[in-house]
């Protein structure tokens, strides 16, 4: 089993080894900006996006704590990534970025920074912050973590503000950031984005770490 992780600036080594496990039939495919390696995406069953430095939401609001600058190169290749992806139906995972950058790839707008208020909610500072989501019932995710609701970690101060086409929005905190998209068809493809960071999560066995994985790799199998 081979999956494809995109290469990121900042602690990219939790996502291989929260992806691969103790699994050694699990190998990782870096997929890299630097490397450009896009052809790497065929031989991958899975492609895993990760967080990192702020992506360019193109469609452009200025806030006060907006950045000032982005990595086009990691964009442009990662939605190059996300593309051959989708068009080859192989399943999706995004986390924090890569939920961000698949919201923009499908046409939506992000909030380039979330305001004072919500960022005391939402954004690290030297630890991740920790709040609680609610879980739509009728989606494909409650289905995995098999919860109402649950706490996450959190260390973003960006957020969707139009949900791009062909996309749901099924959990959300109480100021009201979307936490989780999928696939308004999950049964064509699977394609799940988390906002949060299941792999470096305090409890890596709650089923918003835990379940996440399995029902990627659950999805590879079959």
């Amino acid at each position: 089993m081979r999956i494809g992780v995109t290469f990121s600036e900042s602690n990219y080594h939790n996502y291989p080894r929260w992806v691969k496990g103790n699994d050694e039939n699990i190998e990782i495919i870096e997929l890299s900006y630097e490397k450009h390696n896009l052809e790497d995406v065929a031989i991958c069953d899975a492609v895993v996006f990760t967080g990192g430095i702020d992506m360019d939401p193109i469609k452009k609001i200025e806030y006060a704590n907006a950045p000032k600058e982005f990595n086009l190169a990691r964009d442009q290749f990662e939605m190059a990534v996300l593309a051959k992806a989708l068009q080859e139906q192989k399943p999706i995972l995004g986390i924090c970025r890569g939920l961000q950058l698949i919201n923009v790839f499908k046409g939506g707008t992000l909030h380039l920074d979330n305001g004072e208020t919500k960022n005391k909610v939402h954004k690290k500072e030297t630890e991740d912050k920790k709040h609680l989501i609610q879980v739509e019932r009728d989606s494909l995710f409650h289905s995995i973590v098999r919860q109402d609701s649950g706490e996450v970690n959190s260390a973003h101060h960006q957020s969707i503000d139009k949900l791009g086409s062909g996309l749901k929005a099924v959990a959300h905190t109480e100021d009201g950031v979307i936490e989780v998209i999928e696939s308004a068809n999950p049964e064509k493809q699977f394609l799940l984005a988390v906002q949060w960071h299941p792999e470096r999560m305090s409890d890596l066995e709650s089923p918003f770490s835990k379940n996440i994985r399995k029902a990627l790799l659950e999805k590879i199998s079959n």
